[in-house]
This record gives C-alpha cells, sequence and structure tokens, in this order.
C-alpha cells in the first residue's frame, strides 16, 4: 500500500502539510520529499524525538504527517503520543508501515500486535486500517482534513475489490456466519470464502461509531491483532480469529504467522464449511 499512500499524499497535501520519517520509505517516499522540499523532514531513528518534534509543528497551525515502521511510530514514542499529541489534541498522522506480521522474520520486534488497540486508549486518537490499496486514497483525503491526531496502519494489498468506500461495507451477503473482516487479510480471506454462504463485511475505522443490525446471527471476527483492545472485543464476536503472539516460538514469514494463529484464509474457509 506504500505507493497508493504516495500518490495519495501527493494529491492531497498542501503548503499547510509537513511529512516527517524516521529514515524509513525509501523507494516509496522520494516523490514526497520531491513535492515538499523543505517540509519534508528525515528526522533519522528517533522516532520519540520525531513525534514530539510533530506535536510542536502542528501547534503552529500545520498537518504533519509522522512516518515509520508500525511498531517504531506507536510503541517506541507512545508516551510522546499520549502526552505531546492526543492530550492537545493536534494534528498529526501517524503512519505504520507493515501492520502486523508484516515484517514475517523480522520478528516480533518488527511485528504491531496490539497497535490500534493501544492507541485507541488515548484521547482524540482515531485510527484507519486500509484494507485494499484503493481504501487509501480516500482515507489519506480524511485525514488529511482532519484536526484531531490519527494513526493509518498501512499493509501489503492481496486482492482489489472495488466499491464505494465506506467505514463498514458488505461485498458479499448470505445467510450463513457474518465475517468481519480488518486489515490487508481481509482480500485473502474473503477470496476463501466468496463462493461459500457467508455474511462478508469489511471495517476500516476505529473506534467503532455504528454497527449494523446482524439480526442475532453469529458474527466471527478476522483480524491481525491480539485479543485484547481488538476489533472482535469491541463486537463481543462469536468466533474471533485474531493474532496470537508465537505459538511455536518461531519466526517465519507473514503467512506462516497467519497460519499458525488461525487467521490465514484456508482456516477461516474451513471453518465456515464446519459452521464452528
Amino acid at each position: 500500500m506504500r505507493k497508493a499512500f504516495t500518490d495519495a499524499i501527493l494529491k492531497y497535501s498542501d503548503e499547510s502539510t509537513v511529512f516527517l520519517t524516521g529514515d524509513l520509505g525509501f523507494g516509496a517516499l522520494e516523490p514526497v520529499r520531491e513535492a515538499l522540499q523543505g517540509r519534508f523532514i528525515n528526522a533519522g531513528i528517533a522516532e520519540q524525538n520525531m513525534v514530539s518534534a510533530a506535536a510542536g509543528i502542528a501547534k503552529t497551525g500545520l498537518t504533519v504527517w509522522a512516518y515509520s515502521i508500525a511498531p517504531f511510530i506507536y510503541a517506541r514514542p507512545f508516551e510522546q503520543i499520549r502526552n505531546d499529541v492526543c492530550l492537545h489534541n493536534l494534528p498529526v498522522h501517524l503512519v505504520g508501515n507493515g501492520g502486523g506480521y508484516g515484517y514475517g522474520v523480522m520478528g516480533a520486534t518488527h511485528h504491531a500486535l496490539e497497535d490500534y488497540g493501544v492507541l485507541l486508549t488515548l484521547p482524540n486518537m482515531r485510527v484507519y486500517v486500509p484494507a485494499f490499496g484503493s481504501d487509501v486514497d480516500p482515507i489519506v483525503d480524511r485525514i488529511q482534513a482532519s484536526v484531531n491526531p490519527t494513526y493509518l496502519r498501512l499493509g501489503k494489498s492481496e486482492q482489489e475489490i472495488g466499491g464505494e468506500y465506506k467505514a463498514w461495507r458488505r461485498l458479499k451477503e448470505g445467510t450463513g456466519p457474518v465475517i468481519i473482516a480488518i486489515g490487508a487479510l481481509a482480500g485473502s480471506t474473503y477470496e476463501a470464502v466468496k463462493d461459500l454462504d457467508v455474511d462478508f463485511w469489511v471495517v476500516t475505522e476505529l473506534p467503532i461509531r455504528e454497527v449494523p443490525d446482524f439480526c442475532s446471527r453469529p458474527v466471527w471476527v478476522v483480524e491481525e491483532h491480539v485479543a485484547q483492545g481488538s476489533l472482535g472485543q469491541m463486537l463481543a464476536a462469536d468466533r474471533h480469529f485474531c493474532a496470537k503472539g508465537y505459538p511455536s516460538h518461531t519466526y517465519g514469514s507473514q503467512n506462516f504467522h497467519r497460519k499458525e494463529c488461525g487467521i490465514d484464509a484456508a482456516y477461516i474457509r474451513e471453518q465456515v464449511l464446519l459452521r464452528g
């Protein structure tokens, strides 16, 4: 989704936009650097300082984007996000690339399994989790216009599914379980069950403001996030397919971790067939 993000920043940024990176984004952010010139700042490997600087810049009336690998943008500078950004309700927009198990074999230090759960405990914070590359453009448009703190979790777009962007989108109607997916695994999950009798939804904005009426049907939630602070917990799902950390104490690819935790597309399909 990095290319879609870069394109959207170039489209929606204006003279009030400042972009900071924690020495990351090579091969993707160069067009943003060229377009913003002096308003593009490489803050170095110092995310705590970057977030505090972003808050200071935002205090002057500018809109600030701060970009890094997902755990480096929410976990490392958490105190600065809380005290400098959220408590002052400043328009600092955090961008975390590679949410969930996205960085695979690089291990737990590079995985973001509790990011939106943690950040949503902070005042004024809103979270955006695009499911498809096409979601990024309308989300960046919303964020650029926001006067509140936000967090954008980017992943690898696995399947493009068209349609008008909405915070809640129904991709398939059925009489079986209601499956609700959040994040980039929505595409592969949908592909695995689209021929089955399920009601399939995608959520891309948190916290939840309104919930569709599912008429007391079983609700299953699929997400690359731990159970605590998750969408599944927010919805009190009947079945919750979520990240479970590292059951075998082994690091592998993103697909390896998804399979081990039972959030891979094949397993979801198997469960729908079993109605378990």
